[in-house]
């Protein structure tokens, strides 16, 4: 349908203006050290070999081994040398460059600041004036030498920049590829004297941390950008599934900054961004009052940094509907307002917002924030609970404690390198790093690799040994899977074992192979290991989402948690595709399914975004655990108890994996609950419960079975303490139509009942939503 499309006259002319202009390719990091350089060289080797004309440029190896030897065969044009402070610089031989006209020029720095009299003040000019030419650059940045984030960097770190570029700069890019690495690999290859520290303050760990989470952040709202225009071409509406997006309705009224606030610490904690939206009738003129309460607001969504909009109101009538129609316009994933106030009656005679909008969302969730302020006031408590004796330095262990202490100690170490998707080089990375180790005398292996026949990645083997596999005869059919009990008489420092989230042979000693991962770590053996984040369990329905694909084997979140560190290997979605397209990924048999299913260009740049904000929450999660203060996220200052409540039916996975993320962000106790009407459990029931109490547990969470003798108890068995527990927040599933308002629907009921506990109900997936192009609301919002 998109080749299809005609383009208009500024299209046009737009992409007649590209054809001679140069490509712009930008690698960012967090900081110095991170790998750019080096990656950019070997990207530079890499387009060589293929027969383009590349050259290099005022390139900094810092004379690290690794990044000398990346420079290879590449030409180097000198750069002009001068001193300043009486450190060394180096600017772009422009005239050089123009003069030798290569198809490809690598350059560092693109922050740097020119010499006086120099052609061009900056080299992000020198680099413009390049690509008019038709020369496409290459280039490295810092995340704190982007404009609009230096001050932020200040704020969190304390750090400044001597050299900075606007940060709109990256909108200039034709790709953007992050560089991920870890602060515990920064320290160590600053231990090692691989690199230096110009800015001792920038490399404390904390800090590296805090950087860190800004360059992922940073990158996914650009690949949002990019998945949002993608799906406008498409003609897709409503929420992707990646983002959060948090919308908050208010009325000028003493509430509305209230929920504001709310909102906020709910966009934060889901790392997602948030609207601000009012509906105001245009033949009424506000009191002075409502005008007061109307600038406390804007202020505050100024202050927060959040969109404002007032919006005119067609009918009260029809406010629901122009509010879901502004909703799905803006990909928003939660509506976040207060729980009604207006008796049964009430809503029967006036109408109810909170009814209207429940019968028309899709694809998007309803929060029904209660005030607790006026229940029993604001529970201020620190982020991470801490146990009882944590801090008492003169507490006497138990031996149940000490051994539990003893096996954190003899436990090896394991590191994660996860992707976006198949062939964003994984694999390759954790080979590279397994010969890195061997260098330095530590004793690797490799327990478990698949090459999937990629040249590349099976070059990287160099030295390292392999375990064979184990032979499984099963019907008849030989099969293999990894010899965990090999790799233990074996004995290493270090084994590397591919594809994390592998389901084992039927009859195998254990199931999954992170199980396998477990047992190797309990020996003392270190593991680096792979995945892909489409195989984390809690993501399951957000990847169904996007992709159409039910993903059949995952990861418990447990094991990235349990990770002493995660790494992003990233690729941009189209050189994914040209990668794919080249045979590097699978056979060329399989390449033009593989791009008009799992790899098209609109799933790649949703995974992609999927992958950054996954990793960027979980640093956020590591930085809180480090300093409650260090959170980029705010700390969460509220005691949550989250109940889910779940019926047999397809949804109720989603549901359970839905409160295992919130409550995960909100530090909550949480507690799964199916309400069965009747005193017993009828056996045909028993395998689906059995698999949601398994899901339930696999996640952490704790799984009830309550009985009622009526359907029209189910809401009050929702609402009520358990186990000690007094909810705060309650998950439930939006009622089928055909039970949505009958004489026992659940849904009204908890509403009715449940206003002193913040209730979330989580809409019905439809992929095919589309806005009504003649609708009178769809108009009036796309103006």
């Amino acid at each position: 349908m998109e080749s299809f499309k005609r383009k208009s006259p500024e299209e046009i002319l737009e992409s007649i203006s590209k054809l001679h202009r140069g490509r712009l390719k930008i690698y960012i990091g967090a900081v110095s050290g991170s790998g750019k350089t080096y990656h950019m060289l070997q990207e530079g080797q890499s387009l060589q070999h293929e027969g383009i004309d590349v050259v290099i440029c005022a390139v900094s190896t810092m004379q690290r081994r690794e990044t000398v030897e990346q420079v290879g065969t590449l030409e180097r044009v000198p750069s002009i040398h001068w001193m300043q402070d009486g450190v060394e610089q180096k600017d772009l031989n422009v005239e050089a460059l123009v003069e030798r006209n290569p198809e490809v020029v690598l350059v560092d720095h693109l922050a740097h600041r020119n010499r006086v009299g120099a052609r061009f003040p900056s080299r992000l000019e020198d680099i413009q004036y390049l690509l008019e030419l038709g020369i496409s650059v290459i280039t490295t940045v810092n995340v704190y030498e982007l404009e609009g984030i230096t001050e932020w960097v200040y704020q969190l770190t304390g750090i400044e920049s001597a050299s900075t570029v606007p940060v709109d700069t990256l909108e200039l890019a034709d790709e953007i590829r992050l560089i991920d690495v870890t602060p515990e690999t920064v320290l160590e290859r600053l231990a090692k004297g691989y690199m230096h520290a110009p800015n001792p303050e920038m490399f404390h760990r904390g800090n590296l941390g805090k950087l860190r989470e800004l360059a992922l952040r940073l990158v996914a709202e650009d690949v949002n950008d990019s998945l949002e225009r993608h799906r406008e071409e498409l003609g897709l509406h409503g929420a992707s599934g990646v983002a959060e997006r948090i919308l908050v309705p208010v009325q000028y009224h003493w509430n509305g900054s209230i929920y504001v606030r709310r909102g906020e610490q709910v966009a934060k904690r889901l790392g997602g961004d948030m609207l601000v939206v009012s509906f105001v009738s245009p033949k009424h003129k506000l009191s002075r009052e409502s005008a007061a309460f109307k600038r406390s607001i804007v202020q505050l969504t100024d202050k927060i940094g959040s969109a404002f909009e007032e919006i005119p109101l067609l009918s009260r009538r029809r406010l629901p509907r122009q509010l879901i129609h502004y909703a799905v316009a803006h990909n928003v994933t939660r509506i976040v307002m207060g729980h009604s106030r207006q008796t049964r009656w009430q809503e029967l005679v006036r109408g109810s917002l909170v009814n209207g909008i429940l019968k028309r969302m899709k694809n998007m969730d309803l929060l029904l924030i209660a005030d607790r302020a006026e229940q029993e006031g604001e529970r201020i408590l620190p982020t991470m609970r801490q146990e009882e004796g944590d801090n008492d330095p003169y507490h006497r262990l138990s031996d149940e404690e000490a051994q539990a202490e003893a096996a954190k100690i003899r436990r090896g170490k394991l590191k994660v390198y996860i992707g976006a998707a198949p062939g964003v080089g994984k694999t390759y990375t954790m080979l590279r790093e397994g010969n890195d180790l061997l260098e330095s005398g530590i004793d690797v292996v490799i327990g478990l690799l698949e090459t999937h026949g990629r040249a590349e990645t099976l070059a990287q083997v160099g030295s390292l040994d392999m375990i064979s596999r184990q032979p499984i005869e099963r019907h008849g059919v030989h099969l293999e899977e990894m010899d965990t009990e090999s790799i233990l008489r074996r004995n290493p420092e270090v084994v590397l074992i591919d594809e994390l989230a592998h389901t084992n042979v039927p009859g195998s000693q254990r199931s999954k192979r992170y199980e396998d991962v477990l047992t190797i770590l309990d020996q003392g053996i270190s593991v680096i290991s792979t995945m892909n984040v489409q195989h984390l369990e809690s993501l399951n329905d957000a990847v169904e989402q996007i992709t159409g694909i039910r993903v059949r084997e995952t990861v418990p979140d447990h094991m990235m948690r349990l990770a002493d560190e995660v790494q992003l290997v990233d690729v941009a979605p189209k050189s994914l595709q040209q990668r794919m397209r080249d045979g590097k990924i699978y056979d060329p048999a399989k390449v033009e399914q593989a791009l008009s299913h799992f790899f098209k260009l609109g799933n790649l740049i949703a995974l992609r975004e999927l992958a950054l904000r996954e990793l960027a929450d979980d640093v956020d999660e590591r930085l809180e655990s480090w300093d409650r203060h260090g959170s980029l996220r705010g700390p969460w200052r509220r005691k949550e108890v989250i109940f889910v409540g779940v019926t047999l039916s397809e949804n109720a996975e989603r549901l359970i994996r839905r409160g295992f993320r919130i409550s995960f962000r909100l530090k909550a106790v949480w507690i799964v609950t199916y309400v069965h009407v009747g005193e017993r459990i009828p056996e045909r029931l028993s395998p689906r419960l059995e698999q949601l109490k398994m899901l339930t547990h696999r996640l952490g969470g704790t799984f009830e079975i309550r009985f009622v003798s009526s359907r029209r108890e189910i809401a009050d068995i929702l609402i009520s303490p358990v186990e000690g527990y007094t909810g705060t927040q309650l998950i439930v599933g939006q009622s089928p139509r055909n039970k949505r308002w009958g004489k026992f629907a659940v849904v009204p009921r908890i509403l009715r009942q449940a206003r002193h506990m913040d209730v979330l109900i989580v809409a019905d997936y439809d992929p095919n939503i589309k806005l009504e192009e003649n609708d009178q609301i769809t108009q009036f919002i796309r103006k």
